[in-house]
């Protein structure tokens, strides 16, 4: 054999050994970074002379959620990949976002049927000129200060959760980032605000909105509404009640509540999965309560003559009272129960 042939030879060895090291070498940090995901250190290591440069092993550990070592001191900066992020985006992109947004056009959509048919539900009798106290100065300051709040939430938050669905295309990137900023400025800040005055009126109304048993006659009657019929009840019937417990106090507050978590992300040392947990219970809360508030919005304006004026001045008319808190009337009337 030549000099130069049996150079030729070392050298295709050494280029198999060198091959070979190679491959060792790049299967070790893989054996490290996953050690527990999938399969054995020495399965993955079979699996990296099979198939080198395989890398399914390293994103399964990332992917995992395991916080490693960073020199950040940032709370979870040692997660390079949340996964339930991407269930979350789905979540509050898809079902979220696709029924609540039906919820939102369907409400509105059969109470404007139901004026259309039905009308504003007038007085039967003459209107006295007599005046009675419903609302005090406090309890309308609370009002006022809750739906105008709430109002503004209900606006930025509905642009943040469709604007790309309805307004991007009316008004473009530029645009709808510009309204977006601004949206979510006045979220933030109007929200805990927004809070303060739902428990004020918690404990404002409070007294006057627990069950009493003319509550089953509205029940069964709902409230007169269909036919149009009189229905006795107190200061509040039991349509009202139910919005007061559940639109005002359990979504009201759990809207708060989540929003708060939020806004203040550090006060309670939150995670990821729980600030993810708090935007969706926020969006669902968000659009259950503004389903339910179209239907009030509705009955102290166009849907009972008088009803706004109650809210404005805090007085009614005495044919008013007496039609549609026959109870509550009587019970003034009487000296059982004072004004507000």
């Amino acid at each position: 054999m030549t000099t130069h042939a049996m150079r030729g030879q070392r050298g295709g060895w050494l280029a198999v050994l060198l091959l070979a090291l190679m491959l060792w070498a790049t299967a070790l940090p893989l054996q490290a970074a996953a050690p527990q995901h999938g399969s054995t250190a020495a399965d993955q290591a079979e699996r990296q002379v099979e198939r080198p440069l395989n890398n399914a092993p390293v994103w399964r550990a990332v992917r995992s959620g395991e916080e490693h070592f960073t020199l950040s001191r940032s709370p979870e900066a040692g997660v390079l990949i949340q996964s339930e992020g991407n269930t979350w985006r789905q979540l509050r992109n898809g079902p979220v976002t696709l029924y609540g947004g039906w919820l939102l056009i369907l409400v509105p959509s059969a109470i404007l049927l139901f004026w259309l048919v039905k009308g504003t539900m007038k007085l039967h009798g003459q209107k006295t000129g007599r005046k009675m106290l419903r609302f005090s100065a406090f309890e309308r300051f609370v009002h006022w200060g809750t739906a105008i709040s709430f109002l503004l939430l209900a606006v930025t938050g509905v642009a943040i959760l469709f604007g790309k669905h309805v307004l991007l295309p009316l008004i473009g990137h530029g645009g709808l980032g510009l309204l977006l900023n601004a949206g979510k400025l006045v979220h933030n800040y109007v929200g805990p605000l927004f809070g303060v005055f739902v428990v004020l009126m918690f404990f404002a109304f409070l007294r006057d909105n627990v069950w009493r048993p003319i509550d089953a006659q509205w029940i069964r009657r709902a409230g007169g509404l269909l036919d149009g019929s009189h229905v006795p009840s107190g200061r509040f019937n039991f349509g009202e009640k139910t919005w007061f417990w559940f639109g005002v106090t359990f979504l009201g507050l759990t809207v708060a509540i989540s929003g708060l978590i939020m806004d203040f992300p550090n006060l309670g040392d939150w995670s990821r999965a729980d600030m993810q947990t708090a935007n969706i219970v926020h969006a669902i809360g968000a659009i259950l309560m503004l389903g339910l508030a179209f239907g009030h919005i509705y009955m102290g304006t166009l849907g009972a003559e008088g009803a706004y004026e109650s809210m404005k001045t805090g007085y009614v008319d005495e044919t008013w009272a007496r039609e549609h808190h026959e109870q509550w009337y009587h019970d003034v009337k009487a000296g059982k129960s004072g004004h507000p």
